[in-house]
């Protein structure tokens, strides 16, 4: 009986220097909309996601639903230059400017260092 080995890919020398796409590090952040808002806040993460596009350091980002009043953000980047773009950024302007009508409470934001990725 023939047996299969995998092996892991041989990592080029200089992988973690060159533009893989290999996301780092990320921001969590969790929504709690206002009563009778959670559509609302829908929206506007769906319109987040061309400011995101934009964002040369945002290597993914996510906007998802966890209930009718819970939302959430999650977007990795390949370093904290561009992670600290992104917190700087249009998105989170405008999350400012909405967040005092749409939200119950202040955005839940965390950075958070990405360990594994498939």
């Amino acid at each position: 009986m023939n047996e299969v080995v995998h092996r892991p890919r041989r990592r080029h020398h200089d992988d973690r220097q060159r533009n893989t796409g290999t996301a780092r590090g990320g921001i969590l952040a969790l929504l709690e909309a206002k009563p009778g808002k959670g559509e609302e806040l829908a929206a506007f993460l769906e319109q987040g996601r061309a400011l995101a596009a934009e964002e040369q350091g945002t290597v993914t980002w996510y906007a998802f639903k966890v209930s009718d009043t819970t939302y959430g953000i999650f977007d990795t980047f390949e370093n904290e230059e561009g992670r600290q773009a992104h917190l700087t950024g249009a998105i989170p302007q405008a999350l400012g400017k909405v967040g005092p009508e749409l939200l119950a409470t202040d955005p839940d934001i965390r950075p958070v260092d990405v360990i594994a990725v498939k």
